[in-house]
């Protein structure tokens, strides 16, 4: 393979079809940013919508913005758009409180759905919250079920008689791995089980067909390559077959049929609308907004060719530069996410004097550094820079320093 030459990149970024999505957001001077795996970017759209709301509609209408505005179809409007992206129809998607609480009402909504099977199948590397969700969901229960931990490559093999759901990402946090949706979910269900999907490395960078699937359940967040800020609203979609058979367990008030009407009784909305529980949080559902619709103006075509393009570009420089890392993500592009992850004794350290040097990616212990790859803004040049800083960074040893070493609250 020849080597890669920071010309190489350069013509990359000259040929790049998404190059004029980068004036879509703010990026600061001097930062390369490779973490919008775990924050996006903020979207140069976002403050105007959120002070005209803000100003215009809550400083000048007051409560009247939940009619005259239409705060309370908030849920149901960005679901809709949600849906576009994740390859589900009108109706079957609301944005609404975070994906562990979506996990929650996604997992209970399966086991009374399979109510003579008591085992959840999952990820031993799954992200934490997924497991502890159903830790907590099956302590709930009496612990009459069961968390059943395995390898990705074990996953069909665990699935048995006596299981009610798979919860698995598709996209995992830690390694990049992608699972192949259609046969996960299809060997699946010819078992009699369900299938949960957390979407939320996915949704906005890789292509996600939930129908297509025959998928049962998904959930994901805003935060990341949605764009929708800090704490984004999750969303959660549930197939049409299932949406009127279950009354979810957090049964709000805006998941009520007539909310408004104050009964002292729960009745459940028709459909997806009954997976909302509480009252819209505006101004964040506002911001959610922005960087979805920023999203449908993308081909998510285009925006996964670009992804594939620099995570190869990427593992192909620090190949070429880099001594004494290990790849953990998979070669193959097919199986990767928008993440390239490697494996280092010292990757704290080694994260905090990149993060120094501007190129901010994340750490995930025990020895993962994490660099996102976020198509929209993502150029080919961050690429080389940050693979150059890393090399200088490992041929000096300048990581080995106190300050480098100190944990800080958030990795």
């Amino acid at each position: 393979m020849s080597v890669l030459s920071r010309d190489d990149l350069a013509k990359m970024d000259a040929a790049d079809e998404l190059a004029a999505a980068r004036d879509c957001f703010v990026l600061p001077d001097g930062v390369i940013y490779l973490d919008g795996n775990s924050l996006g970017a903020l979207p140069r759209a976002t403050p105007d919508r959120l002070r005209d709301v803000a100003v215009g509609q809550w400083g000048g209408d007051l409560i009247k913005s939940w009619n005259a505005h239409g705060w309370i179809d908030l849920p149901s409007r960005v679901g809709d758009k949600i849906a576009r992206l994740i390859g589900a129809g009108p109706g079957e998607v609301v944005a609404a409180d975070s994906t562990s609480v979506n996990l929650f009402k996604a997992l209970a909504a399966a086991l009374r759905l399979n109510p003579g099977r008591r085992v959840i199948v999952s990820e031993r590397e799954n992200f934490p919250t997924d497991l502890y969700i159903a830790q907590g969901l099956i302590a709930l229960l009496g612990r009459q079920h069961e968390l059943r931990l395995v390898e990705a490559h074990e996953i069909p093999a665990a699935v048995d008689h006596d299981t009610a759901v798979v919860m698995l990402t598709h996209v995992n946090y830690r390694t990049g791995a992608m699972h192949d949706m259609v046969p996960v979910t299809r060997s699946t269900q010819a078992k009699g089980a369900l299938m949960l999907w957390d979407l939320a490395h996915s949704a906005g960078a890789v292509p996600v067909d939930l129908t297509g699937s025959g998928a049962d359940f998904a959930v994901g967040c805003g935060y990341k390559y949605l764009n929708g800020g800090p704490g984004a609203p999750a969303f959660i979609w549930v197939a049409p077959r299932h949406q009127e058979k279950f009354e979810q367990p957090l049964s709000g008030w805006l998941g009520h049929v007539a909310p408004f009407a104050f009964e002292p009784g729960y009745r459940p909305a028709a459909g997806i609308a009954r997976y909302i529980c509480g009252t819209p949080p505006v101004l964040s559902m506002v911001a959610l907004e922005a960087g979805v619709d920023l999203a449908l103006g993308m081909d998510m075509a285009a925006i996964r060719r670009k992804s594939v393009a620099l995570t190869d570009t990427f593992i192909r420089l620090v190949e070429q530069e880099c001594a004494g890392l290990a790849l953990v993500s998979p070669r193959e592009p097919s199986r990767r996410g928008s993440q390239v992850c490697l494996r280092h004794d010292e990757a704290y350290p080694i994260m905090q004097a990149l993060i120094a040097r501007g190129v901010i990616g994340d750490f995930r212990a025990p020895d993962i550094l994490r660099f996102g790859f976020a198509p929209l803004y993502v150029r080919f040049a961050d690429v080389w820079e940050a693979v150059a800083s890393l090399k200088e960074i490992l041929a000096a040893g300048s990581w080995n320093r106190p300050e480098f070493r100190v944990r800080a609250a958030v990795t």
